[in-house]
């Protein structure tokens, strides 16, 4: 009798969630529509559907562009495809394109962020005070932005800075055509709060895109930055036919590196997070198939410059190794710790002419790696023991 009473009052509980998942759903906006936004947009639209927790309707902001005389934003909503950065993929016909970054997040609970990181202040400018004040963000932009005094901001400190809404990131090895392929893979969602967590994994996994959820936010957010500049040393490899071996080793030794750079800059990280798809894994497919790597064979094989290969190469997307590169070495210069971060220093100087490709290896031949007694902070101790 007893079990029947807490059966029958379990039943009512959970009809009562699912009442108030149902009239309560969360609304989603993606800002973004490039590869990777897109690749999230079907993915986004997927879950919406299927679970009482969203709203059918996802909104996605296109930054609107004529192709072939007509508006993408038009093409999107009528034939479901980004004809121009994920075509041969359809998206959910719940998916909306808008073209006002104001009207398409308006009235969402959930803002997913996916635009090139040098984009992002401007466009916290304009949806300020246009949000609702109990909005959640999630950043899956991979980079960073020049501080004030000679420092580098987290985009998600930006976002919630600018915006006073909490930003939670995403980072793993997610090649943008992969997953819109639907091919098996992982990632990574750093989020200190523990109610929000699960929501943000709940609109964001599948069974073929598996999420983990740490709480090491800055961690796995600068992990997803700076694969990006390793990258490119990966590329100078391949463009001057070093092999395998010496990718590896400028792979291991930009691990180090973004390790280190964790321990001096953003102290209180967790080694395990390097382990997880946001680090190793993500840096791994990175230096053998991202868009930094491919670009940076060719700006060794063809003497063309990184502008001209961005636009000869990427549709209209855009290179973060480099202009990642460039802020890092911003920070590290007003520092005075070039010299401890070699790797990260000599791609810089490759990436704007001041060192030739053919210097990168000489530039790391003596890294602070080799020498043991170069090796401090908490993470780096930790992972040498």
């Amino acid at each position: 009798m007893l079990l029947r009473r807490l059966s029958a009052r379990l039943s009512l509980l959970v009809s009562a969630v699912d009442t108030m998942a149902c009239t309560n759903p969360k609304k989603v906006c993606i800002i973004g529509s490039g590869n990777w936004g897109s690749a999230i947009a079907k993915i986004v639209g997927y879950n919406a559907v299927r679970s009482k927790n969203f709203d059918d309707r996802v909104t996605m902001y296109v930054y609107e562009e004529i192709i072939n005389g007509k508006k993408l934003t038009e093409i999107i909503n009528e034939t479901h495809e980004n004809v121009k950065y994920l075509p041969g993929h359809p998206l959910p016909v719940n998916v909306v394109a808008i073209p006002d970054v104001v009207e398409a997040a308006k009235g969402a609970d959930i803002l997913i962020f996916v635009v090139p990181h040098q984009f992002i202040r401007t466009i916290c400018s304009t949806l300020l005070g246009k949000i609702k004040p109990t909005a959640i963000a999630l950043s899956l932009i991979k980079g960073f932005d020049q501080a004030e005094g000679g420092g580098i901001d987290l985009i998600s400190h930006i976002i919630t800075r600018h915006l006073k809404i909490p930003c939670s990131v995403l980072m793993g090895a997610n090649l943008a055509n992969e997953v819109a392929d639907e091919m098996f893979c992982e990632t990574t969602i750093g989020c200190k709060d523990a109610t929000v967590g699960p929501l943000l994994r709940d609109i964001i996994q599948t069974n073929y895109f598996r999420v983990v959820v740490v709480d090491d936010e800055d961690t796995v957010e600068v992990c997803g930055a700076l694969k990006n500049i390793v990258a490119c040393g990966a590329g100078f490899v391949d463009g001057l036919g070093l092999g395998d071996n010496t990718k590896a080793a400028v792979i291991r030794l930009g691990l180090m590196e973004m390790v280190k750079f964790v321990d001096v800059f953003y102290p209180g990280g967790k080694l395990s997070t390097f382990f997880e798809s946001c680090g190793v894994a993500d840096l791994i497919t990175t230096c053998y198939g991202g868009r930094n790597r491919k670009v940076s064979e060719a700006f060794v094989r063809t003497g063309k410059s990184i502008k001209e290969l961005e636009d000869e190469m990427l549709n209209g997307q855009k290179l973060q190794g480099p202009f990642t590169a460039e802020e890092v070495n911003f920070m590290l210069r007003n520092k005075g710790m070039e010299e401890k971060f070699p790797l990260f220093t000599a791609i810089h100087k490759i990436c704007t002419g001041i060192l030739t490709p053919k210097d990168f290896i000489d530039c790391i031949r003596n890294h602070p790696e080799h020498i043991i007694s170069a090796r401090k902070g908490p993470i780096w101790n930790k992972l040498h023991q």
